[in-house]
């Protein structure tokens, strides 16, 4: 019985020694080993071999890109405007060792750093120009921290900004100052369209007045010529004119008769005679 223990115990002892010194290393990923507590290897993917019981496996480390959150943050533009920001970095360990050595937690300190530029960056920018210049943003943030995180054995691949926008107080204010400006616009145009209507209604009447005049030059002048041709037709006889301007006495009679507020009308007793007079008052 005492052997057979021994032989399980030792076929037993095989087993684990086999089971630790081969490692099954999954593709996209990185076995960082340490031999009696140092670095000593890195594993690729595929079927290892180590040595069992001196060489450990201490860190597991993914080659596949990792894509990394960065937190929103207040930032303030250098015309102390504030506004919220956030970005995602895409990264790819080249370097295990240098990931897990290099620095405590890479995740921790890659996220720190971006953000701590991307402070830097915006702070250097006026508030128009930090929400509306994300491609320069991103190109200033990847030149910034790339060359930090290479001597961790990370490459950047790139870094996009997700969202930029000014803090709600600032949104207010924006919205106060763009309603502000339209309404500045708005009463600008106001303005100048009565002021086209008002030079609009000033030409006309300077145009008609000029029309007005050229009217009454025109039927003054046909005043005087059909004076004149009157006055030499009748010449010396009177009798055409006292019958056209008794025509025109009688019709001016009849239209004051038919008026609402006519009560007495009061004809000369010799209509020949006042024309006449009237001639005779015309012609002095």
């Amino acid at each position: 019985m005492a052997g057979i223990v021994l032989v399980v115990i030792f076929v037993i002892l095989v087993l684990v020694t086999i089971t630790l010194g081969v490692r099954l290393v999954p593709q996209g990923s990185k076995y960082v080993i340490q031999r009696l507590g140092k670095f000593h290897s890195t594993l690729s993917p595929g079927l290892n071999i180590i040595i069992p019981y001196i060489d450990t496996v201490a860190y597991k480390v993914t080659t596949k890109d990792i894509v990394l959150d960065i937190p929103s943050q207040e930032v303030i533009t250098r015309d102390n405007a504030v506004i919220i920001a956030n970005a995602v970095a895409y990264l790819n360990i080249v370097s295990p060792e240098k990931a897990v050595y290099g620095v405590t937690d890479y995740i921790v300190a890659i996220q720190t750093l971006v953000q701590t530029s991307l402070r830097s960056i915006v702070g250097e920018m006026d508030l128009d120009d930090a929400l509306s210049s994300r491609d320069m943003i991103k190109a200033k943030l990847k030149a910034a921290i790339s060359d930090d995180i290479s001597d961790w054995g990370i490459t950047l691949k790139t870094v996009e900004i997700q969202d930029i926008t000014p803090s709600k107080t600032m949104q207010t204010a924006m919205e106060e100052q763009a309603a502000a400006e339209r309404g500045r616009r708005a009463t600008i145009t106001r303005a100048e369209g009565e002021k086209s209507a008002a030079i609009l209604s000033a030409d006309g009447r300077l145009e008609a007045s000029k029309r007005d005049a050229q009217a009454q030059v025109v039927l003054a002048e046909a005043s005087q010529r059909a004076i004149q041709k009157v006055t030499e037709a009748i010449q010396a006889n009177e009798m055409p004119v006292l019958y056209l301007l008794g025509e025109k006495y009688i019709e001016a009679v009849r239209q004051i008769s038919t008026a609402n507020n006519a009560k007495v009308v009061l004809l000369p007793a010799d209509i020949p005679a006042a024309v006449r007079g009237i001639i005779g008052t015309l012609g002095k």
